[in-house]
């Protein structure tokens, strides 16, 4: 068994908080993987700000992959897009289909190295509507359910990733489920319920982890991981590091 280990480092609900960003890049080590499970912005999927401040705390620290999360989506595409080039961290959408093939603000998978290790960067954001639902005619935008979304990419599984992470924001109980179904996946970064775990739950073998919301804490998970794909990712170790106290939060 050929073994390696990839550290993840995650936040999530920030909420437009500032301050976070230089701490953060002090905190995260060379080699890991820095990634956020969305709601980072203070618009909302109806409220269109030009000015997202919280974008100069993403740009400070060395943030591979954000998931779109409600506060990310738009229902106008335009603003969408601006809100995209303005984090320029890129951006990550599974379950979401553009039927008019518009200029994409995000991708719907995305492959980083850390570590030493191809890591496979999928997302998960709640369903606005129903798929079908006439407000595709409207605005475009296609949600498909998560474990559609799932299901199609996980099929199409390429031997190029060592481990496979989703971003999601569906919330933990959400979690959960998504565990249960699809057992492939090698960690669950979670978020939209503002919930902190102190340590992962395992489920069916999958480790969910949350570091709740506003950059109170960002999460430092470690995975053991076999190249050679014979032994199912385990936790070396969790950590929550403390970002912003209650006061700068406020």
């Amino acid at each position: 068994m050929s073994e390696a280990r990839l550290v993840v480092y995650h936040t999530s609900d920030v909420h437009d908080r500032r301050g976070f960003g230089a701490r953060l890049a002090s905190v995260v080590e060379a080699g890991s993987l820095l990634v956020d499970s969305g709601d980072a912005l203070r618009g909302s999927s109806t409220v269109f700000h030009r000015h997202e401040p919280v974008a100069v705390e993403f740009a400070a620290a060395p943030y591979a992959a954000q998931a779109v999360g409600n506060r990310e989506f738009h229902y106008l595409h335009a603003a969408m897009l601006a809100r995209a080039r303005a984090m320029r961290v890129p951006w990550v959408c599974s379950n979401l289909v553009d039927l008019r093939k518009r200029t994409p603000p995000f991708v719907r998978e995305l492959y980083v190295d850390a570590g030493g290790l191809r890591v496979r960067i999928l997302a998960l954001l709640a369903p606005q509507y129903r798929t079908g639902s006439g407000w595709e005619h409207v605005f475009g935008w296609r949600f498909l359910a998560p474990d559609v979304a799932l299901d199609e990419l996980l099929e199409a599984t390429s031997d190029r990733a060592d481990a496979t992470v989703l971003l999601s924001h569906l919330g933990l109980e959400a979690d959960r489920d998504v565990a249960r179904r699809h057992q492939r996946l090698s960690a669950i970064v979670g978020g939209h319920s503002h919930d902190v775990l102190v340590q992962p739950e395992i489920v069916d073998g999958v480790a969910i982890v949350h570091a709740g919301a506003f950059a109170r804490y960002v999460g430092r998970l470690e995975l053991a991981i076999d190249r050679d794909g014979a032994a199912r990712p385990r936790v070396v170790s969790y950590r929550l590091v403390p970002l912003l106290t209650k006061a700068q939060t406020a």
